[in-house]
């Protein structure tokens, strides 16, 4: 055949490097069906997040953040037959519902008040009457119309105090706190002061535990005075011995903490204390049982609340003021 040139069967040896290019050339097509599959799912779902959820995921949560801020003057606007449009419509008929079911019960808050108004200022003309009447019938000499009229006296003067926590709790329910840079320590040492003279009274040892770090702060001294010295009339009544004050910071607000070494507060008093006119004792001649619920209303109103519990010594009563809400 001549001095032609020989062409061989045996493949020429591949370098390192071209065999990692080769391999990586074969997994490419693998990697590549993959990334492409993973990448058009992120579109479809970016594309189905972006068309179908976004706007009616933005109406809900604006209008959770309203419902929570007990704010109902809004209306959720998506019209969409889908199964995110029936939410938002469901959750449109139950804002309706609560905004009507909040109106009626503003309404009915509101008649009370103004009845129980209008009862007060009407009993007090009979009321008047019937002292002056009482008045002259004490002044016999039959001793039976003193003794009977003396017991008459009783009860008018029992109407009276009745009459008067009535006009008293409607004030109460429509008090606003009126803010005011505080100096605490000032504060603190008067209330420890009245706090004092009430255990004096009924011969109670009186324990001070004060806490506070600040010099002012921004509060309704009123409010805080009222509260306080209800607490400490309360536990005196119960304790055996001694009751305890203390002043501390809690939740960007002043805290203070009433206990006594009494027999605490029964189950059924945890639970109802705070209500108007409740009360454990028999004679409602001085107590109406409007003293922890008008407690509960101050500290309410002053962004606060009122928190009865037990302790292994007796029971305690936790009422915190807290800063205005910006």
């Amino acid at each position: 055949m001549g001095e032609g040139t020989y062409i061989g069967i045996e493949p020429a040896p591949l370098s390192k490097k071209d065999e990692r290019t080769i391999v990586l050339l074969e997994l490419f097509p693998i990697v590549a069906t993959h990334l492409y599959s993973a990448l058009c799912i992120i579109s479809a779902a970016l594309l189905f997040y972006k068309n179908k959820l976004k706007k009616p995921l933005a109406e809900l949560q604006v209008a959770s953040e309203k419902i929570a801020n007990n704010d109902l003057s809004f209306s959720i606007d998506y019209d969409s037959r889908d199964e995110l449009g029936q939410l938002c419509a469901s959750f449109e008929i139950m804002r309706t519902t609560l905004a009507d079911n909040f109106s009626k019960m503003w309404r009915q808050v509101e008649e009370r008040k103004a009845l129980n108004a209008a009862f007060a200022h009407d009993l007090r003309t009979p009321l008047t009457v019937l002292k002056g009447y009482n008045e002259m019938l004490q002044a016999s000499e039959n001793p039976k119309t003193k003794e009977t009229a003396a017991t008459m006296g009783k009860h008018i003067s029992r109407m009276e105090n009745y009459v008067s926590s009535m006009s008293n709790l409607r004030r109460m329910e429509d008090a606003q706190p009126e803010y005011n840079e505080t100096p605490l320590q000032p504060l603190i040492s008067s209330l420890h002061e009245s706090a004092e003279i009430m255990c004096a009274q009924k011969g109670k040892k009186l324990l001070l535990k004060n806490y506070i770090s600040v010099s002012q702060m921004l509060l309704d001294s009123v409010f805080v005075s009222q509260v306080c010295n209800n607490l400490i009339s309360n536990a005196v009544r119960y304790a055996r011995t001694t009751v305890t004050i203390s002043f501390s910071l809690r939740d960007n607000g002043l805290l203070i903490t009433v206990s006594d070494d009494g027999k605490g507060f029964d189950k059924s008093s945890l639970q109802k204390a705070t209500r108007p006119y409740y009360t454990e004792e028999s004679d409602h001649s001085e107590h109406f049982g409007l003293g922890l619920y008008i407690c509960k209303l101050l500290c309410e109103n002053h962004n606060g609340y009122l928190k009865l519990e037990n302790t292994a010594d007796g029971a305690k009563v936790s009422a915190l003021f807290k800063y205005p809400l910006q």
